[in-house]
């Protein structure tokens, strides 16, 4: 069994996603809202967020890195997804995000998305990153660009045009 760290912000914790997160895990997934940007934009019903959980859970075991579950530091609510993601078929390691809407707007997804870059630069020697977006998606663009992410260009990803916002490794001089 691989080991997920625990990654601790100001106000967050990104945990391994576990049994415990599944019940708002798939409410989220079940929201049109939420999906709308994701995949074929459909929401899931509870068996194929099952799916997702596991497959999040599995690209840990795979590539050693993956998307962790983001909790309230206070009370231990899950507030959504965010992490690395790098499955075949992807241009490029991503980090992204999905929240509950009922913690969006709130700097949750930039704070959590800033922590899994930092690990992805650090621990994992990353020297870059992307984040996929849907061109419609003007609130995941606020926060690549808040996270230092430049639209780098845009592609056909998965049917839709997507922007691809690219993120550098610090460099360690300045």
């Amino acid at each position: 069994m691989i080991e997920i760290p625990v990654l601790v912000t100001e106000r967050l914790r990104l945990t391994a996603l576990s049994d415990k997160h599944f019940e708002a895990y798939a409410a989220m997934l079940a929201n049109p809202e939420t999906t709308r940007f994701i995949g074929d934009g459909e929401p899931l019903d509870r068996m194929n967020a099952w799916r997702s959980m596991a497959m999040l859970l599995g690209h840990w075991v795979l590539r050693g890195y993956g998307m962790w579950a983001v909790e309230l530091r206070d009370t231990g609510e899950f507030v959504g997804r965010v992490g690395l993601h790098h499955p075949d078929g992807w241009p490029d390691l991503e980090v992204g995000w999905m929240l509950r809407p009922e913690f969006r707007r709130m700097g949750y997804a930039t704070e959590a998305a800033r922590a899994a870059l930092g690990y992805a630069f650090s621990r994992l020697g990353a020297e870059r990153a992307i984040s996929l977006i849907r061109a419609e998606n003007t609130s995941s663009e606020r926060v690549a660009r808040r996270l230092g992410g430049r639209q780098s260009t845009t592609i056909d990803f998965l049917g839709s045009a997507t922007l691809v916002y690219t993120y550098h490794r610090p460099d360690p001089a300045t």
